[in-house]
């Protein structure tokens, strides 16, 4: 039975949590994500560093002498250094069977990095270069190119797409 005529279940449903919750109010409450993002920010244990290409001086130089191109350096600026984590982004990617046999290889893209709201946003083709790695010691000293920026972002991170430079 209702309490009062005209109330829906919905509005008894409604009235229950606002009197759970000790409030006059029932309207929506901000949360305080603050203590969220603490928290995630020490699971960020690796030592990332973001890398911009500010000037491309093109391909490369000609020497008509001898015939011999030289590859012109482009420059790099540090643009973010901090804590983020390197992670795959899932399983391996599988192959198809080569005489019965299965392998499971890493696809081309199969790393992402979780990166704190904090830094600056990235922009594709930058690079990210992993000094130190707690999770996984084969990472230390890899290059990776931003793939995508886009990815998500939730309350504590911003979630970048990686692509591994050979």
């Amino acid at each position: 039975m209702l309490p009062l005529p005209g109330w829906t279940l919905r509005m008894c449903q409604a009235e229950v949590l606002r009197r759970y919750c000790d409030s006059s109010w029932s309207g929506h409450v901000a949360l305080d994500l603050s203590g969220v993002r603490r928290a995630v920010e020490k699971l960020l244990d690796d030592e990332l560093q973001i890398w911009r290409i500010t000037k491309s001086t093109g391909s490369g130089t000609l020497n008509e002498v001898t015939g011999t191109l030289t590859q012109n350096s482009d420059e790099h600026l540090l643009a973010w250094s901090g804590l983020g984590a390197v992670v795959r982004q899932g399983p391996l990617a599988s192959v198809p069977p080569l005489s019965g046999a299965i392998a499971s290889l890493p696809a081309t893209t199969t790393y992402q990095a979780l990166i704190p709201l904090s830094a600056p946003s990235a922009m594709p083709d930058d690079m990210l270069f992993v000094s130190r790695s707690m999770r996984d010691a084969a990472l230390t000293g890899r290059k990776f190119r931003i793939a995508e920026v886009a990815i998500g972002t939730f309350s504590a991170v911003r979630v970048i797409l990686l692509e591994p430079l050979q």
